[in-house]
């Protein structure tokens, strides 16, 4: 790996409504499809692939995170959002500035994915977003770029004018140059809306000021569980296929 970052920031916070009572009583991240809770398998990733530092940021049910840290032994931290049931994941991103220091990657606790979401971001530079081919999941965020950087975001893909170079999975490698831009831009904001997302109102604004690579895997594994249509994809077709080819 050249140049790893060595810190990870999961963003935790979200309330998983999507998923009914499910989502209710336990946070997306301790959905389980193996042996092990998917934040736990995603921090087992995070581990192989250098990161040494893990800062999950809490909201809903954020026992269950502290109690995780506690077993972790130090290399995993909480910082929680207190206003988690009335703002969006810019503001649990914001809760994490004083925390971050150096380059580090950037993850939802909801996602599954193979190593190698981690180790082509790991092996380039210091900024990275994350896009793969086509899933066909339902509800993909789609990323517009201009000469390989992030140029936009939508969920409708009729709202991009330029190139559509694949889906955003929810996987990022952030300069502390970069979030410092990010954060400059989004704080007064957020005093306005505390309720904007990370990606679409974070990241993208942001590559505006500062340019920001987008890293396109075609193929890879990947999933993101936000509702139950999306954990009976995952646990049927993505996870088994993920477990084949990471062996």
């Amino acid at each position: 790996m050249r140049n790893p970052a060595r810190t990870a920031v999961i963003l935790a916070a979200g309330r998983g409504t999507r998923l009914g009572p499910m989502g209710r009583d336990i946070p997306k991240g301790f959905l389980q499809l193996g042996a092990h809770a998917i934040v736990e398998e995603s921090i087992g990733r995070l581990e192989r692939a250098g990161v040494e530092r893990i800062i999950l940021v809490t909201g809903h049910q954020q026992r269950l995170y502290e109690e995780l840290a506690d077993r972790a032994g130090g290399q995993v931290r909480t910082v929680h959002n207190p206003r988690f049931a009335t703002c969006g994941s810019l503001y649990s991103l914001a809760c994490a500035r004083a925390d971050l220091d150096d380059d580090f990657l950037l993850l939802e606790s909801d996602l599954i994915y193979e190593q190698r979401a981690l180790s082509v971001l790991q092996d380039g530079g210091s900024d990275a977003v994350l896009l793969s081919g086509p899933t066909d999941a339902g509800d993909e965020v789609w990323v517009e770029t201009l000469n390989g950087r992030l140029a936009g975001m939508s969920k409708d893909r009729e709202n991009l004018a330029g190139e559509v170079a694949g889906e955003f999975v929810g996987i990022s490698r952030i300069s502390h140059n970069f979030f410092e831009v990010l954060m400059d831009d989004a704080l007064p904001r957020l005093q306005a809306d505390p309720m904007l997302e990370y990606e679409v109102d974070g990241l993208t604004p942001a590559a505006a000021l500062a340019p920001m690579p987008c890293t396109v895997v075609q193929n890879l594994l990947w999933a993101e569980i936000d509702d139950e249509q999306h954990l009976r994809r995952a646990r049927r077709d993505v996870y088994p296929a993920i477990n084949l080819r990471d062996g």
